[in-house]
């Protein structure tokens, strides 16, 4: 993974600078940009929109002329761009087929920059890998998964989480890391074995739609190979994401 990258701008007349993994969007606003992070913050700037574009570099996606998205914080994309964290945006119509084209193009990207062969070897490596990810709004886990003599997976270590995992799984960090999904839940669904088993032995990038008996919920999840005997997992609560409806059903023509 990349080390993490800091942007510096002049919000409210005072320099703040802001890590580019907690950055959710950025929305022009009369003559200001307000950039929205992690935790409902919003900072006030005044730059031109390809300006900061460039600063944010790959991971983002422009929308529209005056809005710029992170490719970590997009959970769909509809008739809006619907955020990980519940909100909507609108984007240029006309274009959402190559809006979506792009979404996928560097969502994959993304994910190819996770797999690597030189795998940490303590919690604390674990932890400085995937730093960027401990204040980004959706939850993540990094699993080592557990093959018996047929190789076929049963189980799985959690290597890393941030602390939206923690609040998914109803369990602190510190008792989830390093610990086996079975020992920790006793009804343990094998569905879920599966689809990181194709992951890790494949390859496969997939997303499962299904129901958790473990926790009680419905789960969108989006599985991918990271290091040998590894994946990544993205987890959404679908029940608690309610999307925004936005008063203004015009979107912009650019």
């Amino acid at each position: 993974m990349q080390e993490a990258r800091y942007i510096t701008i002049i919000s409210n007349r005072r320099k703040i600078v802001l890590n580019v993994s907690t950055i959710l969007y950025a929305l022009k606003v009369d003559k200001c940009i307000e950039i929205h992070v992690s935790g409902e913050r919003v900072y006030d700037t005044r730059m031109i929109i390809s300006e900061l574009e460039q600063m944010l570099g790959e991971s983002f996606i422009k929308v529209h002329r005056g809005c710029i998205v992170s490719i970590m914080a997009i959970h769909d994309i509809t008739d809006k761009i619907n955020l990980s964290n519940g909100e909507s945006l609108i984007y240029t119509l006309r274009k959402k087929k190559e809006i979506i084209e792009q979404f996928h193009t560097k969502q994959k990207s993304m994910i190819s920059s996770f797999i690597r062969e030189d795998m940490p070897a303590t919690e604390e490596e674990y932890h400085e890998y995937y730093r960027s990810f401990d204040n980004v709004p959706f939850a993540f886990a990094d699993i080592e998964m557990i093959f018996d003599e047929e190789h076929r997976a049963v189980d799985w270590i959690f290597r890393y989480g941030n602390p939206a995992l923690a609040q998914l799984e109803k369990l602190p960090l510190e008792k989830l890391i390093g610990n086996s999904f079975g020992s920790l839940f006793a009804n343990m669904d094998s569905k879920w074995c599966r689809s990181y088993e194709r992951a890790t032995l494949y390859g496969e990038k997939l997303e499962i739609l299904d129901y958790s008996p473990e926790i009680d919920t419905y789960l969108k999840v989006t599985c991918f190979p990271t290091f040998k005997g590894h994946c990544g997992c993205i987890l959404f609560n679908t029940e608690e994401i309610e999307f925004i409806q936005s008063s203004n059903d015009v979107l912009p023509t650019e």
